[in-house]
């Protein structure tokens, strides 16, 4: 294979997966240790130029500093890439899907970074909200990007093609639920805390319920890559379930009774030690993976083939052939 039809798409698309999760998981220990505010200024960090930050200071530093202004690079590199993903896949003459695609990434990319930015010089948690919200999209765009530039989208039946896309929106509700109740203010109304963590408690239900149902009518019916996929969701979820208990533990300690008092306040009842902080952090960067594999799912099932028509994957196979 020369490398004039290498699929450089795929390979720069792969490489945006892989950086935009490591991003994900910074964010997630940015909300976690509260370090959102470590650094006051933005762009730059504490009056230096953000790429010029000085690396001792940086590494050495306090671990809250380390954190966000690790999470402003990786946000940067990412920048980077998803501009390079979009020069490359419109002068490769890839599917007009994953072409589109690409902007959209750029669009989604542009506006994480102004919220990120917005959310320090406003500190504002409302933005912060926001922020945690279309970072998961933007990494699900991202997934898309890297399966349709490997393969053909297929067609599938209407069952196998339904319970995949339900899992995709229930997975993604879950992770904007998830996220205002991590960043909840202190000092929110019992109520509002209490129909929060319902929500997410009836939103697990439903990624869970959903995953099993997908998993056994694409076992009988779907590909055996579809299948994998399938299979392999079951048993994150199981593990997600598992985290997410370790992460009510670890905030606001084992329930008693029916109605925990956590119920009552949203402020942490104990104090979080690192391992703590690892099981809190895990359950978001799980909920995310799992979201990315719904997408895979979605698209090995044959849910974008179908979306984009027979007319937009005949024209997109043509052209992938060439850099297969």
């Amino acid at each position: 294979m020369s490398l004039r039809t290498f699929n450089w798409t795929h390979l720069v698309a792969c490489l945006l997966v892989g950086v935009t999760a490591v991003l994900l998981s910074f964010g997630a220990l940015v909300t976690t240790y509260e370090a959102a505010m470590a650094v006051p200024d933005w762009p730059a960090t504490y009056g230096h130029n953000m790429f010029l930050f000085p690396w001792a200071e940086w590494v050495h530093g306090p671990w809250d500093l380390f954190l966000e202004h690790g999470h402003r690079l990786l946000g940067a590199l990412t920048g980077v890439i998803t501009l390079g993903l979009v020069a490359v896949a419109w002068r490769s003459g890839t599917r007009p899907a994953v072409r589109w695609l690409a902007v959209a990434a750029v669009a989604l990319v542009v506006l994480q970074g102004a919220l990120g930015g917005a959310r320090v010089l406003l500190d504002d948690k409302t933005v912060a909200k926001v922020h945690a919200c279309t970072g998961p999209l933007f990494f699900a765009v991202a997934v898309a990007i890297a399966t349709l530039s490997r393969r053909s989208a297929a067609v599938g039946d209407a069952a196998v093609v339904r319970l995949p896309v339900a899992l995709l929106v229930a997975s993604y509700l879950q992770l904007v639920a998830g996220a205002q109740l991590r960043h909840l203010d202190a000092a929110v109304e019992p109520a509002t805390f209490r129909t929060l963590v319902g929500l997410h408690i009836l939103g697990a239900v439903a990624v869970t319920v959903l995953s099993v149902v997908a998993a056994f009518v694409v076992t009988e019916e779907g590909s055996p890559t579809a299948r994998r996929w399938a299979r392999g969701i079951v048993a994150l979820v199981a593990v997600q379930l598992l985290l997410g208990a370790g992460a009510w533990i670890a905030n606001w300690g084992p329930p008693s009774g029916l109605i925990p008092e956590a119920w009552q306040s949203a402020e942490p009842l104990r104090a979080r030690s690192v391992a703590g902080a690892l099981v809190v952090t895990g359950h978001v960067v799980l909920g995310m993976l799992i979201l990315g594999a719904s997408v895979v799912l979605a698209i090995e099932a044959g849910a974008i083939g179908r979306t984009i028509g027979m007319r937009g994957v005949r024209e997109g196979v043509g052209s992938e052939r060439a850099f297969a």
